[in-house]
């Protein structure tokens, strides 16, 4: 990649490590209904007026009940669930749980669309799901203080963003990106709205809080998208899920930086375990440059879960 592809790709990265303090800082005032369709509302408001300059609306043509219906799976499931979870474990360790979103991806391709699973995928899944034990391991107790239902919640979204992939694949192969992502936020804040005025809190959140959803809206989801599209159209789909790399670290850092939550040592060595199978279930050689091009067709797994990437 260039520099400018590799300096929007570090941005990326950014912005989307950015949206676990945001929501873990505005989550328990807002509550995660409000919050997320607060959130899918101002980024569709970012969304629908490039788009309407794009002129890429027409992509759709019938298939907009199929992007409608990504809006759910894509966005208004998971990222409910996440804001959920996140009221009980570290942003940093909710980012790493969303890496696991290419495991799914590659697990449900293979269910649904038939998509072979080779040796090195195999391994990466195994690999995966081994960094998600260590992580978990401690942690995944249901009873009363412990994390097992946030753990389970993160999973949870990150397979909804598999699923997302596949059925995209299946159902809407061709259409425009930025066409899918922004009815997909329409639909996502149509579905949350209601839901949120039957939850809203009993008290007016901060100004900081405020400022949290403001940020999350406008560039962790609104300014992302347009760049993650942008980035597919320049250097591909398969160079774009690198940011699956980036996402944790960023996080993590971003989590310890501003919320000044610790880094404990099962974190990132599980986070580890889980970035080394992302990249073998990505298909992504060892030095992580390019993928591996053994295959004559790319698969679900890379297109699929760079299209769900997104916390």
């Amino acid at each position: 990649m260039n520099r400018r592809a590799t300096g929007a790709l570090l941005l990326l990265a950014l912005l989307w490590g950015g949206s676990f303090p945001f929501i873990r800082v505005a989550v328990p005032e807002f509550g995660p209904l409000p919050l997320m369709a607060l959130r899918a509302l101002i980024g569709a408001a970012v969304l629908v007026p490039m788009l309407t300059f794009s002129r890429r609306l027409d992509s759709l043509r019938d298939r907009t009940g199929h992007a409608l219906l990504v809006g759910v799976i894509n966005s208004a499931l998971p990222f409910v669930l996440f804001a959920w979870a996140q009221q009980f474990v570290p942003a940093g360790l909710n980012a790493i749980l969303n890496a696991t979103t290419p495991f799914w991806t590659a697990l449900v391709a293979w269910a649904w669309l038939g998509d072979q699973l080779d040796r090195r995928r195999i391994a990466g899944l195994v690999i995966g799901f081994g960094g998600v034990v260590i992580l978990a391991w401690e942690r995944a107790s249901f009873g009363a203080g412990g994390s097992g239902w946030a753990i389970l919640a993160a999973l949870t979204a990150a397979l909804s963003y598999g699923v997302s992939g596949s059925y995209m694949k299946r159902f809407l192969s061709g259409a425009n990106p930025l066409a899918i992502a922004t009815i997909s936020q329409l639909s996502a804040s149509a579905l949350l709205t209601p839901l949120a005025l039957l939850n809203l809190p009993t008290a007016l959140p901060s100004a900081k809080a405020c400022w949290a959803v403001l940020m999350l809206g406008v560039f962790c989801t609104g300014f992302a998208y347009a760049i993650f599209f942008w980035l597919m159209e320049k250097v591909g789909s398969a160079r774009a899920t690198t940011v699956t790399f980036l996402v944790p670290l960023f996080a993590v850092t971003w989590g310890s930086l501003l919320l000044d939550e610790q880094v404990t040592w099962d974190m990132v060595i599980g986070g580890s375990v889980i970035l080394a199978g992302t990249a073998l279930t990505l298909g992504f050689s060892p030095n992580l440059r390019l993928p591996l091009r053994r295959r004559p067709n790319p698969s679900a797994a890379s297109a699929a879960s760079a299209a769900s990437a997104e916390p």
